[in-house]
This record gives structure tokens, C-alpha cells and sequence, in this order.
């Protein structure tokens, strides 16, 4: 599995002058934006944060439950999301996005029968939400099940244009080894939003764990320069040319001792 599966790539956000602190109205709306602009920054720990703080304003808002369940699984703490998604169950017994997230949660712990269960659930509630397809290729895949394929094609049918999902797609195959497949998602998350640094990143990082040291040194570079306080871009390019300095002077020692 890849190093940066549960890498969080969330760097430092712009300073604020105290007249913009103060002009903003730090309300459920506020946090919500917070909460989805780190997500898609992949600082999973901080959009934990700001949708638990969407929690405290409205503590009915179900989306956000399933938020933390998910951004738990992204942090690699399942047993953690496990309880979050029982305490959200049991206020949406029937929200399809959370029971989808339980799938992943108890496939995660090796409860595959009732992660299929789960999975079954919600698409019966909602079969044209793209999470619960997502979601049930993930389960598929750990059940090693040939329909997870057609699952997460059916998630990016439904999510037409959405880079997001295209990412998400991606970031599902990569955490089950496929890098291969993988790479197709992460170069169409690129055409999607060319201006974002992050899915330069992963298909950076996609691209060195395939080998394709060339083209994951081009797209690394590309992620740096989009977002030069983010660390894991600077870290990631840094690591690559570093191999291969190295990979290079094995090499002509071993030309030397021949």
C-alpha cells in the first residue's frame, strides 16, 4: 500500500487582517464552508474539527454526522467511527450517505456480512447518491467481490463533472492497492480542477508508486507551485528527487566496481 493513503495534506491557510476577522460571522454556514474546503485540502483532522463545530450550531444536521464518520475513516480510526456512526444511526436510522459510511466502517473491521447489509440499506434508501456507490465499491473490494468495478463507475456516472468524486474514486483504489486504476481517476481529477494542488499531488504520488518517476516529478513540481505551504507537496517532490539522486550513484558505483 502507498505511503500517502492516510497522509492528511492540509497546510496553513492565508493570514487575515483583523478588519476581515471581524467582518466574518463564524455561524454554521461558516464552518460548513471551513469544513468542505479542508476536506477537499485533504487536512482531514481539520475538517473533523469544523464539522464538529457545524455539530454544536445544529446538532440535527445529518450530513455532517456522516462527515465525521468519513473524515474518522480518512484519519485511519475506524473503531472511533464506528461509535459515531451508531450515535448517528440512532438519529438517522435511514439517512443513506451514514449508512453507507457503516459499510465502509464495519468492512474496515472485518464485519463483511454486515458491512454488505449496510451497504444493501442504503442504496434501498437512496440509489442515486454517488457516496453510497462509492462506498459500496469500497466494500466490494474488501469483500474481493468483480462488481465493486461497476459500483464506483455508477458513483461517477451520477457525479458527472464532479472532481471530488472522481478523487474520492481514486483515493478508494489506491487504499486497496491499485494503483494502476487508479490513475485514470486522478488524471480526469485533474482535468477537472488543473488550478487545485491536490489531485497534481495524488496523481504525483500514484505515478512514483507505479514507477513513472519522469512523469510523477512533473506533476509533483506542478502541486508545489499551486501550493507552496502545503508540506506533504514540498515533502513529496523533495523524497522523489532525493530517490533518485540515490538511485543514480548505486548505479554508477556499480558501473565503478565493474
Amino acid at each position: 500500500m502507498s505511503r500517502f493513503v492516510n497522509l492528511e495534506f492540509g497546510g496553513p491557510a492565508g493570514e487575515q487582517t483583523p478588519a476581515q476577522a471581524q467582518a466574518i460571522v463564524k455561524d454554521e454556514a461558516f464552518y460548513e464552508r471551513e469544513a468542505q474546503t479542508a476536506f477537499e485540502a485533504a487536512d482531514f483532522q481539520k475538517a473533523l474539527r469544523s464539522y464538529a463545530k457545524v455539530l454544536e450550531f445544529n446538532p440535527h444536521h445529518a450530513p455532517a454526522w456522516t462527515a465525521q464518520v468519513r473524515m474518522l475513516l480518512e484519519l485511519g480510526q475506524c473503531a472511533e467511527a464506528n461509535v459515531w456512526a451508531d450515535q448517528a444511526l440512532e438519529r438517522f436510522p435511514r439517512e443513506a450517505d451514514l449508512l453507507a459510511a457503516k459499510a465502509v466502517v464495519l468492512a474496515r473491521l472485518g464485519e463483511l456480512q454486515s458491512a454488505l447489509a449496510f451497504s444493501d440499506a442504503a442504496v434501498g434508501e437512496n440509489g442515486a447518491s454517488p457516496h453510497v456507490w462509492l462506498a459500496r465499491g469500497d466494500v466490494l473490494l474488501t469483500a474481493r467481490e468483480t462488481l465493486a468495478d461497476y459500483c464506483i463507475d455508477k458513483a461517477l456516472m451520477l457525479a458527472p463533472g464532479d472532481w471530488v468524486a472522481v478523487w474520492q474514486a481514486a483515493r478508494i483504489r489506491v487504499r486497496h492497492g491499485q494503483f494502476s486504476l487508479a490513475l485514470r481517476p486522478l488524471q480526469q481529477a485533474v482535468e477537472l480542477n488543473p488550478g487545485h494542488f491536490l489531485p497534481w499531488l495524488e496523481l504525483g504520488l500514484c505515478q512514483e508508486a507505479l514507477g513513472l518517476a519522469a512523469a510523477a516529478e512533473k506533476s509533483l513540481t506542478q502541486a508545489r507551485d499551486l501550493n507552496r505551504h502545503n508540506a506533504a507537496a514540498v515533502q513529496a517532490l523533495s523524497h522523489l528527487c532525493s530517490r533518485g539522486t540515490s538511485e543514480r550513484l548505486r548505479d554508477w558505483w556499480r558501473r565503478l566496481k565493474k
